[in-house]
């Protein structure tokens, strides 16, 4: 124990035990999946981010060791720790200079967002050395002026390889684009049963697997287009999802973006239609509609039934504002009186 924390104090990292955990140490192989609360300060004992409370809830961080995770301290300092075990780790300038980038991807998780959100366009030691805002002002003065940091950590859970599934996150390329095929069957499942829900997020994360792939090739090349042609079905579904949830102008947007590259596209031009009529762009659903009719003329049972549809509610519409207008400026002259 004490040869360890002499270690860890050589690579400027000082140790404090706070409650000591159970059983023995493990060996930690690569590949390991650590379940552990963390809480970061600074030296003045300013808290900056805590797992317990981030996003209004309390949701542990998860490592597979061996990933290269962008906080490497991280990896470091647990593998010195026991199930069960709570410590504090003061951990120099150099281990901390990219904390600003892992709290930004974290805040954003916990907050519904993009975990890239702001990063797309600049690697992380770029991003340190610019003057790029993180979007929270504790992280861009720690991002300028960079400190040590304390990280009061909490090892909840050790699992060896093997004895866990991993997350899509934590996979290599090719057991992503293995896992694909089976996350788009199981929300096919989850559709037909009515769980429409369940079936938009198996969906979304369908997409957001194989965009991950697609953001590391050359748009237009062969293994971009391949891609793209397995991303198209799933988004597509995703809309379907999204027109029964209301959601018409992300419907849209999606549809949009798929008809832009595939202009022979049906059910795109078809689902662009409804959300458009579902939001009264008359026009727009009427010149997509025609579209569907032109590249396939089989399906004019279905669009006679929208239009009808769309038709039907803009009567409706029409009838209900004369309604609520009629009579505003036929008001009665007001009658004089005397006192």
């Amino acid at each position: 124990m004490e040869e360890e924390a002499r270690k860890l104090l050589e690579e400027g990292i000082r140790k404090k035990l706070i409650s000591p955990g159970k059983g023995e140490l493990s060996t930690f192989p690569n590949g390991t999946k650590v379940v552990f609360h963390y809480r970061t300060s600074l030296c003045d004992g300013k808290v900056l981010d805590d797992s317990k409370t981030m996003g209004g809830r309390s949701k542990p961080m998860e490592l597979i060791l061996g990933k290269k995770f962008k906080l490497a301290v991280w990896e470091r300092v647990v593998i010195t720790m026991r199930q069960g075990e709570v410590a504090d780790f003061t951990c120099d300038t150099k281990h901390t200079a990219l904390y600003p980038l892992v709290s930004q991807s974290l805040r954003n998780i916990s907050a519904g967002k993009d975990p890239l959100e702001g990063q797309r366009h600049c690697c992380g030691i770029a991003q340190i050395h610019s003057h790029h805002s993180l979007g929270h002002t504790d992280l861009d003065h720690l991002q300028t002026s960079p400190q040590p940091l304390v990280f009061t950590i909490e090892l909840l859970e050790v699992l060896p390889p093997g004895s866990f599934q991993l997350d899509v996150w934590a996979m290599t390329d090719e057991e992503k684009l293995q896992l694909v095929p089976q996350i788009h069957e199981e929300g096919n499942m989850l559709f037909k049963q009515g769980k429409i829900k369940e079936a938009t997020e198996k969906y979304y994360n369908g997409v957001a697997c194989l965009k991950n792939l697609q953001m590391k090739e050359h748009p237009g090349d062969e293994a971009w287009v391949k891609l793209d042609h397995m991303i198209t079905p799933l988004l597509l579904n995703y809309c379907q999802c999204k027109l029964l949830q209301g959601q018409y102008y992300e419907v849209i947007e999606h549809c949009t973006s798929v008809v832009f590259k595939y202009e022979d596209n049906v059910k795109a031009y078809y689902k662009r239609a409804k959300a458009h009529a579902a939001v009264w762009n008359e026009t727009e659903a009427r010149a997509d509609f025609a579209k569907v009719l032109e590249l396939d003329p089989t399906l004019e049972p279905s669009v006679a039934k929208e239009l009808r549809a769309m038709e039907e509610r803009i009567r409706s519409k029409e009838k209900e504002e004369k309604g609520r207008y009629k009579g505003l400026f036929n008001t009665p002259p007001a009658t004089a009186t005397t006192g």
